[in-house]
């Protein structure tokens, strides 16, 4: 693909190669040859085996467990982008580790989501390119231009063609609110949420549930999902409250922990993630269904090469 002078290559670290992969056939382009690995010692080593000088790069790579590799993988290999001339580097994360270390919760605490952000910049990177950012603000802690797409209509897509029953969007916090209702938006469908208190860390707690739910299908939207602690009690909590049956979807699939037990052991008839994180084989189970963002990745990426909106792309 040539269309702008410049030449389209997209590179991967070792995250989420098979996503970009599957980016680079929509964008009918081959994935540029680039070897990383370790030293003996486990310092990261990159190797780019072919030339990027002028050309439009963009870096897929999902900050995911192993969280802080992912991040040194992607540092060093928009270090080696830069110093080998690259024309413009876009680092792609489908999945933005350390969001959720967004704000200072309580006093000494770090905000590492602003460090990640300076750390890009410094390395070299000209744009970011990430997918349903726990916190939309985010954004704001670059000096760089950052696309923002939406896991949300994928979702949507999903679940319309299930052609699902009296359906209704439950949020299982106050936090996803905003997503649940353009969740319903799409399908016409009312909301519910659910008010949870959390005691301490990693623990949540279940405690009601604001509108109706009764007799009907939820579908519980979520972000992410990590240890499964909140969607697991949020789906018990809608079958007591009187759902008939309970969907979950998220955009990312951290499931760390216990998360696949408590999955595999819970209400939630069948849980739909996007596959900005890849799931190892240990965690695909029969109730969890995958979905690809690689379309909007490719369209997304096709858009910022040729300087088109990204923005339209979810009009």
């Amino acid at each position: 693909m040539n269309m702008s002078g410049n030449e389209i290559k997209i590179f991967t670290g070792n995250a989420n190669p098979t996503l970009a992969a599957e980016i680079a056939r929509e964008l009918e382009v081959p994935l540029g040859r680039a070897l990383v690995s370790t030293f003996s010692d486990g310092e990261i080593a990159v190797n780019i085996n072919e030339t990027v000088r002028g050309a439009d790069v963009f870096v897929v790579q999902s900050t995911c467990p192993p969280v802080n590799d992912a991040i040194m993988e992607l540092l060093i290999m928009i270090d080696a982008m830069k110093r080998a001339s690259a024309g413009r580097i876009t680092a792609v994360l489908p999945y933005y580790g350390y969001a959720r270390q967004d704000r200072k919760a309580k006093a000494r605490d770090p905000i590492t989501a602003k460090l990640v952000a300076d750390l890009l910049t410094t390395a070299g990177a000209d744009r970011v390119l990430s997918m349903d950012l726990h916190a939309p603000q985010i954004q704001g802690y670059f000096n760089i231009p950052v696309d923002h797409l939406l896991g949300v209509p994928i979702l949507v897509e999903y679940f319309k063609a299930k052609e699902i029953d009296n359906p209704v969007i439950v949020s299982p916090d106050m936090g996803s609110v905003t997503r649940a209702r353009n969740f319903a938006h799409y399908l016409e469908a009312p909301i519910a949420i659910i008010d949870k208190r959390r005691p301490k860390d990693n623990v949540a707690e279940v405690m009601n549930i604001i509108g109706d739910i009764h007799g009907k299908t939820a579908i519980l939207v979520d972000d992410m999902i990590d240890t499964a602690g909140t969607i697991t009690k949020a789906a018990d909590a809608l079958i007591n409250f009187g759902a008939t049956e309970v969907y979950a979807c998220c955009t990312h699939p951290v499931f760390s922990g216990s998360a696949i037990e408590r999955i595999k052991n819970s209400k939630i008839q069948e849980l739909v993630a996007c596959n900005t994180i890849p799931l190892q084989e240990e965690k695909r189970i029969d109730k969890i269904r995958s979905v690809s963002v690689a379309p909007v990745f490719a369209e997304a990426i096709n858009r910022i090469y040729k300087n088109k909106s990204v923005s339209t792309l979810f009009d």
